[in-house]
């Protein structure tokens, strides 16, 4: 019996590749999905981050394409309000960011794959690849057991570089890695009656007695109210280790719930907090930052800052630079007014790699540059991209870094994306 045989195989459903597999499907290449997950949407679903971002610049869109469909479509469907982009927040970077509903997200999700007839499958993992004949031979693991089929061109969106790992292709390792956050929703107590500065003094009581870590309700700053303000939510860190594997995400998944169990424990106590309750936000630790690729192109921290636009450039970006540390808390850095970074085909193929493609956030990027690309915003425009060449190689038969440059652009603005 002949082996099942796949133009593209994306691995990984999170923000860049789900937009990958329904860009490379809507080009009529016979496309599978391959997630760990039984959820597309990876931070955005699991992670509790269900507010992407940024998807503006200075009063303008500058990232379009399947991902803002996507959330278009969810704000639609919930009734929400579509954000003016003309609105702009230059100094607090967040308050441009978009909260959906990420149930609604995930279900559409599965519709626009289904659509572009991507064929999906959750609670698979990647298990080996072996260049094979000019195709990739793959084995993947699901829950009845291994079995292989062919890919002729790979998409790695797997977060940290799996795939590049197992086809012993070069990726740089961070150590240590940006730390991880925890996210869950508090509830069962009304914040207008709290004392909140009488609960940052206990805390720093019971940090001295070591019942909690600093980092358990703060970046590096101790204990911040907006955990209480926000009920719950991105307000963590979880340090010192890196999950680009299961071993990692092992411990590190262990380490965030050992510190809600912590904080909980701790808040429990102070007075108006006696019925406090966690709620998940999703079924994971956000991670951060594991391994970055080593591409044909890199994307330093200075020409991101400068906005230098790319000679085949593929997306544009926009973030603050965004770095996370376990002592310093946050190193963040405006971009200077007026500038909106890009991101070049070079940076999303493996040096010395064939037929083969990344996307997300293991681009390939110094450490400072991906403090900012990494965000989800970017993960949809630079999966999209993926998408758009793996499919237009695999029908041309070219390697990825081959392909004219001006029919990847064609392909992209045909299905919204915005270039410069």
């Amino acid at each position: 019996m002949s082996m099942e045989t796949f133009d593209v195989m994306v691995i990984g459903a999170g923000a860049a590749g789900l937009c990958a597999a329904v860009q490379a499907g809507r080009a009529g290449a016979k496309t599978v999905l391959v997630e760990k997950n039984g959820i597309c949407g990876g931070t955005i679903t699991m992670s509790g981050v269900n507010y992407p971002g940024i998807f503006q610049a200075w009063g303008r869109q500058v990232i379009g394409g399947i991902g803002w469909e996507l959330v278009q479509k969810t704000l639609e469907e919930a009734g929400w309000p579509l954000p003016d982009f003309r609105e702009f927040d230059a100094e607090h970077h967040w308050r441009n960011q978009i909260r959906i509903d990420a149930v609604l997200f995930a279900a559409l999700a599965d519709r626009m794959l289904a659509e572009a007839g991507v064929d999906v499958r959750f609670h698979t993992m990647l298990a080996a690849l072996k260049e094979e004949d000019d195709d990739w031979r793959v084995t993947l693991c699901g829950k009845d057991g291994l079995y292989e089929v062919r890919a002729r061109e790979i998409v790695d969106c797997t977060g940290d570089a799996n795939a590049v790992h197992m086809a012993g292709y070069e990726y740089r390792q961070s150590n240590p890695c940006q730390p991880a956050t925890y996210s869950v929703y508090a509830v069962g107590y009304d914040f207008e009656k709290l004392d909140v500065k009488a609960i940052r003094a206990a805390f720093e009581q019971a940090v001295a007695r070591g019942e909690v870590k600093s980092e358990d309700v703060g970046w590096g700053e101790g204990f911040i109210g907006n955990f209480l303000y926000g009920k719950g939510g991105n307000c963590n860190h979880v340090c010192g280790i890196n999950a680009c594997d299961s071993a990692g995400r092992t411990r590190v998944e262990i380490a965030g719930r050992a510190a809600m169990l912590r904080i909980y424990r701790f808040l429990r106590r102070q007075k108006g907090l006696e019925n406090l309750e966690f709620i998940p936000k999703g079924g994971e630790c956000g991670v951060r930052e594991t391994r970055l690729i080593v591409g044909d192109e890199t994307v330093t921290v200075d020409d991101y800052t400068s906005g230098r636009i790319f000679p085949e450039a593929v997306c544009y970006s926009f973030y603050p630079i965004d770095l996370h540390d376990a002592e310093v808390g946050l190193d963040k850095r405006n971009l200077t007014g007026g500038v909106v970074p890009t991101v070049p085909r070079g940076a999303l193929i493996p040096r010395n790699s064939h037929r083969f493609l990344a996307a997300g956030r293991i681009i390939s990027s110094d450490r400072l540059a991906n403090s900012a690309l990494r965000i989800q915003a970017t993960c949809m425009a630079t999966g999209q991209a993926a998408g758009a060449i793996a499919a237009l190689a695999a029908a041309s038969g070219k390697d990825p870094r081959e392909v004219e440059f001006a029919r990847i652009r064609q392909l992209l603005l045909e299905h919204g994306a915005i270039l410069p």
